[in-house]
């Protein structure tokens, strides 16, 4: 084939939409919703920025909402893959069940479902764990903690061991309600997510 043809070809592949971006869809509670933040400033919109500065072709959905539940994001996760056909999802969700005092097994059942169901859509899966402040007590807190290591090993899907790594125990990277990370520490939680993120995705 003459190189004209080749070239032509290959133009024709990419504006038929037959080269896309791939979508990535984020799951999660206040803490990915950007709650108390002004617009732009959470940790989703800036990892669209840091995507498109890096070059990767990614488009990220923030299907975020705050005071969300593993019960409630694995209520509607199902429509949200079909809306927005993601090739990846990153899945934080399950701090609020763990502030409720819910059974850890109970947040577990709940994820490993959602991860079944985004890899049985044909998406791939980033989780991403939380661990809960010293008052809820050791043991509690660390079969919480483990619910998310134990979900990530029999799906086999990456893991983010825990989204406020690095600050969690800084009392200024937290707004006056002392729950929610303030704008400052939104890149750290970016950087955090990133590390574990870029092995996953499609250049």
């Amino acid at each position: 084939m003459p190189l004209r043809s080749i070239v032509v070809f290959l133009w024709m592949i990419v504006f038929s939409g037959a080269v896309q971006a791939s979508t990535i869809l984020v799951l999660g509670d206040s803490l990915s919703a950007g709650y108390g933040l002004r617009p732009r400033e959470d940790w989703p919109t800036l990892l669209q920025t840091r995507l498109e500065r890096e070059g990767f072709r990614h488009t990220v959905v923030n299907a975020s909402v705050s005071g969300e539940t593993s019960s409630g994001g694995r209520s509607r996760l199902q429509d949200a893959l079909e809306r927005h056909k993601p090739g990846l999802l990153i899945l934080e969700l399950g701090a609020n069940d763990g502030l409720r005092g819910l059974q850890p097994q109970l947040v577990a059942d709940n994820l490993g479902a959602m991860v079944e169901t985004a890899q049985a859509a044909g998406a791939r899966v980033l989780l991403v764990g939380m661990q809960l402040p010293p008052n809820y007590g050791e043991a509690y807190i660390r079969r919480f903690h483990q619910a998310y290591a134990d979900v990530a090993r029999r799906h086999e899907v990456a893991l983010v061991p825990f989204l406020l790594d690095g600050f969690a125990a800084q009392r200024e990277m937290f707004q006056s309600d002392g729950i929610h990370p303030t704008a400052a520490a939104q890149k750290i939680m970016l950087d955090t997510v990133w590390k574990h993120l870029v092995p996953l995705l499609d250049n």
